[in-house]
């Protein structure tokens, strides 16, 4: 009998375990895929394209928002930074808008609308372009663009110096799907 399970040993079936298999698979792929994602988060994030004075065309005539020490719509001045940053929004359904600013952006919407005869619920083709410091906030820039979007404007450029040159003014679309 020794002899017979002795020469049926070499036939006898061995198992496979598959499920620490099939777990080290799944933390391999787990590892790569937050490895891959953990690196993006580096300062220069690939993917996104940052806008750079040297492909925007030289800023004309367009309607100009100035975020400084104050915030100025062409030239004229409307309120502090501190105050525009410190407003609370009276419509709960958008919490972004600064109502101070919505009232005279949607001031200067509403008149281009009557010169150019578009309907009064319309997005405006009319560019708006925010010259913002450098030391802005990017949170106070969303709610500068948010509250623009509001009041009508579809267009909205950033502004910023142009690389080598002080005094060129150059006009960087925003992104389409601003907040």
């Amino acid at each position: 009998m020794a002899r017979r399970a002795a020469q049926f040993a070499k036939f006898r079936l061995t198992q496979l375990n598959l499920i620490p298999l099939v777990d080290t698979f799944v933390s391999i792929v787990f590892f790569a895929l937050t490895t891959a994602t953990v690196g993006e988060l580096s300062p220069v994030v690939p993917g996104v394209r940052l806008p750079t004075a040297a492909v925007g065309a030289v800023a004309l005539s367009q309607l100009t928002l100035g975020i400084g020490a104050q915030v100025t719509l062409s030239g004229h001045p409307l309120m502090s930074t501190l105050d525009a940053a410190r407003a609370r929004s009276n419509d709960p359904g958008q919490p972004l808008v600064i109502p101070p600013l919505f009232t005279a952006l949607k001031a200067s919407s509403d008149s281009i609308r009557r010169l150019k005869a578009t309907p009064r619920d319309s997005s405006l083709d009319t560019p708006l372009a925010i010259q913002g410091d450098s030391s802005m906030h990017y949170d106070l820039l969303a709610r500068v663009m948010q509250t623009a979007r509001m009041a009508g404007f579809k267009n909205i450029s950033l502004q910023v110096n142009r690389t080598g040159s002080a005094t060129t003014v150059t006009t960087v679309p925003a992104a389409a799907g601003a907040p």
